[in-house]
């Protein structure tokens, strides 16, 4: 039956088609505007490494943003809940083969897989303490530094264990994104060879690296109170200029 030969390749092309292009999106929305976001929360978090003032003084800036919880949904929510689910889907039609061939960039694929899920988790975890509490339970934005101190400091059988799933959450955050990076530049066509590909992913390795240790260090001072050196501190009393 030629006619419904011609229907059936048809539909098969137009499914291609859909699914090329949903695995394009997935793969933009990791970088634009997921990944930029990651990059910019970590960085202004990291401010906290000055202490409560400029800590509280970016909260403060961010929630000074025009429409700020129509930018939080349509710009940062939707991806990420896209973002997601689309790559639960293609986890679970992916056929990782790490184990038979050891190559550098199948492992890293399977760690893409791996991270991705405790990626999310830790986004739901850290979204509910502080973000779902201030739409739906009132919230400050100013009890932002105090409830993070809380549940980071907070030692349960002897050992900080929100502050260490905190690390394991933004490793396994930073490893997505960087090993991502790299990833999206191979299969945009923007790097071809071997050659240029292996460079990226050192680049990237080392980018997340120090992407890591910005979440890491912000993490252990609000966990431990330790904060960056700031100018010498002012003289307890200053000379008297009487005689």
């Amino acid at each position: 039956m030629p006619e419904a030969t011609a229907t059936e390749t048809e539909a098969e092309r137009a499914s291609s088609r859909r699914s090329f292009l949903l695995r394009r999106l997935h793969s933009l929305s990791g970088v634009l505007p997921v990944g930029v976001f990651l990059i910019v929360h970590l960085w202004t978090n990291a401010s906290v490494l000055g202490g409560r003032e400029p800590f509280d003084h970016a909260v403060d800036e961010i929630q000074k943003l025009p429409a700020l919880p129509l930018v939080e949904v349509v710009g940062v929510l939707l991806p990420l809940a896209f973002h997601a689910i689309f790559g639960v889907y293609l986890a679970t039609q992916g056929r990782p083969n790490a184990g038979r061939y050891g190559h550098g960039r199948n492992w890293a694929y399977v760690f893409q897989r791996i991270t991705g899920g405790v990626a999310f988790l830790f986004v739901l975890a850290h979204l509910w303490e502080l973000r779902v509490q201030k739409w739906l339970f009132g919230m400050s934005h100013h009890a932002f530094y105090d409830t993070l101190v809380s549940h980071l400091s907070e030692l349960r059988l002897g050992l900080p264990l929100v502050a260490i799933l905190y690390l394991v959450g933004i490793a396994a955050s930073v490893f997505h994104l960087a090993n991502g990076l790299a990833t999206f530049t191979m299969t945009w066509g923007i790097v071809t060879s071997r050659a240029a590909q292996r460079r990226v992913a050192i680049a990237f390795a080392i980018f997340g690296s120090g992407l890591f240790l910005i979440g890491a260090s912000t993490v252990v001072s609000l966990s431990t109170g330790t904060q960056l050196p700031s100018k010498a501190a002012e003289p307890a009393c200053a000379p008297s200029s009487a005689p």
